[in-house]
């Protein structure tokens, strides 16, 4: 049995726990990039980091049927917005993959709370 033939599983929730896992490791890598320049870094740094949280944890919701899954969804993909609006500010390679993959995540994270 593949993780794809769980019943409670769908295409739209193995694409947002995928994401939900791309953008955390983005955030990760960005946050840990963004400690090396300094105190203006320090949203970035936050929100990454919170959004790496949430989503990885949304992901595990998600994995285990939680009930709770969907009301974390949104306040993921408001996580994910912020987070890519902040990056997107700075031109660093980091900040850049984060602004182009939390979008992503944010759309699948906000149909996933409908």
């Amino acid at each position: 049995m593949s993780l794809q033939q769980l019943a409670h599983s769908d295409d739209q929730m193995e694409a947002c726990i995928d994401n939900c896992l791309e953008a955390a490791q983005a955030c990760e890598w960005c946050a840990d990039a963004c400690a090396d320049h300094g105190e203006e870094m320090a949203e970035c740094i936050r929100l990454c980091r919170d959004v790496a949280d949430l989503t990885t944890l949304h992901a595990r919701l998600m994995a285990r049927d939680s009930d709770y899954h969907g009301e974390l969804a949104s306040v993921c993909a408001d996580a994910c917005e912020a987070c890519a609006d902040e990056c997107a500010q700075f031109d660093h390679e980091h900040c850049q993959v984060c602004a182009d993959v939390l979008p992503e995540c944010a759309e699948s994270c906000r149909n996933m709370a409908a």
